[in-house]
């Protein structure tokens, strides 16, 4: 019989990625841009749905050579997170408008609904920050798990 504490736990994770440009000035710019939005995020100590410790901070080192992409990758366990779902939601899509980006898949694991994943395309551009729209194109995918595919 399962663990009720390990019931409730979900697990979220993914990643955000952002086109690079032939410009190293203007790929250093994105990066320090990105990591500012990152920067800004609360620590895990404050109750917060998203916080600094969850995401990567990518270097803004070696940019100087063109790049096809960079990648921001976050993951978390949390306690339920499915009863707050719409407000986590809320709170990426936040953090997505103050960075550049092209595209950010998010999955999200539950013990009691399956995996859902959600994925954000800019379209043809890259999100800027504090464009005044997001411009997203959000779909999400629902698996009931592997039993599933062998009723």
């Amino acid at each position: 019989m399962p663990n009720k504490a390990m019931s409730d736990e979900s697990t979220v994770y993914g990643y955000i990625k952002n086109n690079t440009v032939d410009d190293a000035r203007q790929n250093y710019l994105r990066h320090s841009v990105n990591r500012q939005a990152i920067r800004h995020l609360p620590f895990m100590d404050h109750y917060s749905l998203l916080n600094q410790e969850s995401f990567s901070i990518p270097a803004t080192d070696n940019y100087d050579e063109p790049l096809s992409s960079s990648i921001v990758h976050f993951g978390k366990v949390y306690r339920g997170i499915e009863y707050e779902w719409n407000m986590w939601i809320s709170e990426f899509e936040k953090l997505l408008q103050k960075m550049y980006w092209h595209s950010a898949v998010v999955h999200l694991e539950t013990e009691m609904s399956g995996t859902h994943t959600f994925t954000w395309e800019s379209g043809d551009q890259v999100h800027s920050p504090n464009d005044s729209a997001l411009n997203i194109r959000c779909e999400w995918q629902h698996e009931l798990g592997i039993s599933s595919c062998y009723s």
